[in-house]
């Protein structure tokens, strides 16, 4: 069939109303060169993102894994503690900063870069808060556990490891690093530093149950370590200027309003620790930035 065209006034050839396979094949090469262009910018973001919610989803693993080398009442403790008390904690907290994507969101995106600065603070004033309230769960382990049917055995050494997983319960001021960063598109940041203390993690794990024979309790020490690594290269990276329009420094505008961040916090906490616990395990809970 021709093609049908439109003719001018003045005689002349316009354009034909239906493309042919020569223009067909060019929208298909545009609409290919659009889509490659698009999945790059979709990888630059998404990419780091897999590779931190990987290596934080590693340490956990492979905390595990050595404790199953030591036993398995080791191994059950290490679960206990981890999973069950840790992971109950920080989902809740892990909730209460999403609330910041949101807040961050909005302040990067009318350029208030000043107030994500803010928002971190005041968002570190309500965790801190938080933490405490929820250091019972951690000093009462035994009875909890106990009470939920869990062998003596595993009770006690439960108890042991969750007092030393306080300081990683403590931890919590990073949560709203990963909001404050990932809001100004700066995954690659996370990703390094979700990589170095992956890369700590297996190598503190192996010294200290092959070479220094500290136990479970070592394992967990290893822990604690590798997480304060990604949270001291978060915090470092903020505050030695990696961003240096959204972080001013610290700020006494960060103690107003706090009682409606608190109940903004509060609310996204208990909403997303259900919808998290109804969709995942506790493990993939804790250790999600």
């Amino acid at each position: 069939m021709a093609d049908s065209i439109i003719i001018n006034r003045d005689g002349k050839f316009n354009q034909p109303l239906l493309s042919s396979a020569d223009d067909d094949d060019e929208e298909n090469k545009d609409l290919a060169s659009k889509v490659w262009t698009e999945s790059k910018k979709l990888w630059h973001i998404v990419g780091p993102s897999i590779l931190s919610r990987l290596s934080a989803y590693s340490m956990n693993l492979i905390t595990q894994a050595f404790a199953g080398h030591l036993g398995n009442v080791e191994l059950a403790a290490v679960s206990m503690s981890v999973t069950v008390i840790g992971g109950f904690n920080y989902g809740f907290l892990l909730g209460m900063a999403s609330a910041l994507e949101t807040l961050c969101g909005q302040a990067f995106g009318v350029r208030r870069y000043d107030m994500l600065g803010i928002y971190v603070q005041r968002s570190w004033i309500v965790l801190c808060s938080c933490c405490f309230f929820l250091l019972p769960l951690y000093i009462f382990a035994t009875p909890i556990l106990k009470f939920i049917g869990q062998v003596d055995e595993v009770a006690e050494l439960s108890r042991v490891l969750a007092m030393w997983l306080i300081t990683l319960h403590l931890r919590c001021v990073s949560l709203p690093m990963s909001c404050f960063l990932l809001s100004q598109l700066k995954t690659q940041v996370i990703a390094w530093a979700s990589f170095v203390s992956l890369v700590v993690n297996v190598l503190t794990s192996w010294l200290v149950v092959y070479v220094l024979d500290l136990g479970v309790v070592g394992l967990v020490v290893a822990l604690d370590i590798s997480w304060w690594v990604l949270s001291f290269g978060l915090y470092g990276y903020t505050i030695f200027g990696g961003c240096p329009l959204a972080w001013t420094g610290f700020s006494m505008q960060a103690f107003s309003g706090l009682w409606e961040f608190v109940k903004l916090s509060v609310s996204s906490g208990v909403m997303l620790w259900y919808v998290s616990r109804s969709s995942e395990s506790p493990v993939e809970l804790q250790f999600t930035l």
